[in-house]
């Protein structure tokens, strides 16, 4: 009898041990999948902005992915510096600014042509840094804003949080700098909004200036 009780005292203690390492393999595996979805996520909010190769003017603090193929010791990812320059291996610092990427593409192949035999280069720019505008004054938020394709005066007052209660409405301008000399865009918030003087609310340019008095 006592035998007996013994071997089912066994069984159970079988058992439990069995559950509990079916458990902890459980929870582990739950760790290891949420672990393995982090960098998923972070590499979904490092994505490339949609940029047209063709059309777009890269600008000073970009980001471009300059890759040569089979040539991996002369692609990187560089910044663009305040010269508008990068430093590209071989050819050292190359004007990247007021080109567009396939302009710099056509570029770098002509240079590496002297180094590498039929050169294959592709540029990518993986950060937009120079399409800023700044707004200043009496809104939520003052700063530089990313400027967004054919973003408008009141869409810039939009992502900079809207006026504040101090802000005088019908004196707000936009700075500007033409051919090197900086002229004043007025822009009445009130009579703009009421759509009186829509040619107001102009399309803004890297550089423009909101100031909010």
């Amino acid at each position: 009898m006592r035998r007996n009780n013994l071997r089912s005292l066994g069984a159970v203690l079988v058992l439990a041990w069995m559950a509990g390492f079916a458990q902890a393999g459980s929870a582990q595996k739950k760790s290891d999948n949420k672990a393995s979805s982090k960098p998923a996520e972070a590499k979904q909010e490092q994505k490339a902005p949609d940029v047209d190769a063709a059309t777009y003017i890269i600008g000073p603090e970009d980001m471009l992915d300059i890759n040569v193929w089979k040539e991996p010791d002369n692609s990187k990812t560089v910044p663009v510096r305040p010269d508008g320059k990068i430093s590209v291996p071989l050819l050292n610092d190359v004007m990247a600014a007021g080109l567009t990427p396939m302009q710099l593409q056509a570029v770098l192949t002509e240079g590496l042509k002297k180094f590498i035999s039929e050169p294959q280069v592709t540029v990518i720019v993986t950060a937009v840094n120079s399409r800023r505008v700044y707004v200043l004054g009496e809104v939520a938020r003052t700063g530089a804003l990313p400027m967004l394709p054919n973003m408008t005066v009141l869409q810039a007052l939009s992502a900079a949080g809207g006026l504040s209660q101090y802000a005088k409405m019908n004196g707000i301008y936009v700075l500007r700098t033409e051919n090197g000399r900086q002229v004043t865009l007025p822009f009445n918030y009130k009579e703009v909004v009421r759509g009186k003087r829509p040619e107001q609310n102009i399309l803004l340019k890297p550089g423009d200036t909101i100031v909010v008095p």
